[in-house]
Formats: C-alpha cells, structure tokens, sequence
C-alpha cells in the first residue's frame, strides 16, 4: 500500500486527484492539504510514501516546501503538479530533490504510472516535459559542437523492431502512451508493451533515458 498525502489550494481539483486515486488497490491517500506550511506538518505527522504537491502555493510553494521536506524527511519522495511546461520550472523543482514532475494536463494513466514508479523509488517526468528539456539539450550541445550537428539519423534497426523505432520517436516527440496508441492505431496496451521492450533492450530505466540515449546515437530527430 502507497500512502500519499495531496497538497493544493484548489480544493476542487484536489477533489478530483483523491477520487482518482481511490480507484487504485494500492494507493491510500491518508491526508490533504492547502499549502507547504500544512504539507510539513501533515509530512511530520502521518509520514507518507509520497508527497503530491501543487508547485503554485500561498505562504510557502511548492518548490519551497520540497526543500524544507527533503531536508528534514530525506526518504519521502515528491511528485510536484504545475501548469509550467517551462525548463527553469522543471530544473529548479528536480533540484530541489522531487523524484516527479507532472503536468496538470495529465491523463489517469500518466498519474498512476508516475506514482507506481516514484514510489519504488524511480523518477518520472510528464513525456511533454521532457520533450521540452531534450530541446533545449539538443539545441545547445549543437552549439557547443560535440557532435549533434549534422547527425545521420538512423534507425536502430539492429535492436529495435520497425514499430518500436516509430514508438521510440513518438516518445521523444512528448507523446503520452494514449497519444502514441491514437497516433499508430493501436491499444494502450499495446503501447506499454512496446514501451517495456525498448525499455529492456536499450537497458535503460525509463522513458527520458531511452530517449537520452536514443538523440546521443542519432536514432531518432529532435522536432
């Protein structure tokens, strides 16, 4: 069992994140809160597994509360929800020691997943994020000349199949698995498992790192 505690000032989406999550066997959200002030104390009572914190708070933010819980509660791991697609949102809320960096435009698929993994201990950043992030790194090591301009893109035919080279590239576009299903005409399902073998065959342990991985060895085009 995953006990979380829920930290936002919007009662009315905190709402819809609970009642989400009571649909999970393995989740139990066993406190809710406004701001960071109530997200310490709630912290040092209840001690939770996870900590789902709104980044946009009154008196202390999220970012601010983060570091004052990490700080204090080393082995509690945040997932911090914004609206901020932003790189220097993302980078200073990951600096802060949050192992997750959610989208408010999350699908339930996308939110499960991103607590199943947090909670073993994983990191889990929303695919259009990270597709922002990887951008941004592309674009600035071809400036720096180290070996990004002028790549001949391939595909990673000797290790992937013909539909894990085309959901690899999705992945690296910021697709979500329901966009990618929509987008090939294939399940969710379907997508996960795909997903899992790419996962498996570049020996990597998540998505950002595929796809790290996949732009260094030119398998795939940054859009």
């Amino acid at each position: 069992m995953t006990n979380i505690v829920l930290i936002d000032d919007h009662k009315l989406f905190r709402e819809g994140i609970k009642r989400i999550l009571e649909f999970e066997d393995d989740f139990r959200v066993i406190a809710e809160g406004n701001d960071g002030t109530e997200a310490l104390d709630l912290v040092s009572k209840y001690h939770p597994d996870v900590v789902i914190m709104d980044i946009n708070m009154p008196h202390i933010n999220g970012v601010e509360a983060t570091q004052q819980l990490i700080d204090r509660f080393p082995d509690v791991r945040v997932i911090i929800l914004s609206i901020h697609d932003d790189e220097s949102y993302v980078v200073h809320a990951l600096k802060t020691g949050a192992l997750g960096y959610m989208l408010k435009e999350m699908d339930t698929d996308e939110l499960v997943n991103a607590i199943k993994i947090v909670s073993e201990g994983g990191s889990y950043v929303h695919p259009k994020v990270t597709h922002n992030l990887l951008k941004d790194y592309h674009r600035l090591s071809s400036r720096e000349g180290d070996g990004f301009t002028h790549v001949e893109y391939r595909k990673p035919l000797h290790l992937l199949t013909r539909r894990e080279c085309e959901v690899l590239q999705l992945m690296t576009d910021g697709r979500s698995n329901r966009s990618i299903s929509e987008d090939l005409y294939i399940s969710e399902k379907t997508v996960k498992n795909h997903v899992s073998n790419i996962l498996q065959k570049m020996s990597v342990n998540d998505r950002t790192q595929a796809v790290v991985t996949a732009i260094k060895n030119g398998w795939v085009e940054v859009k």
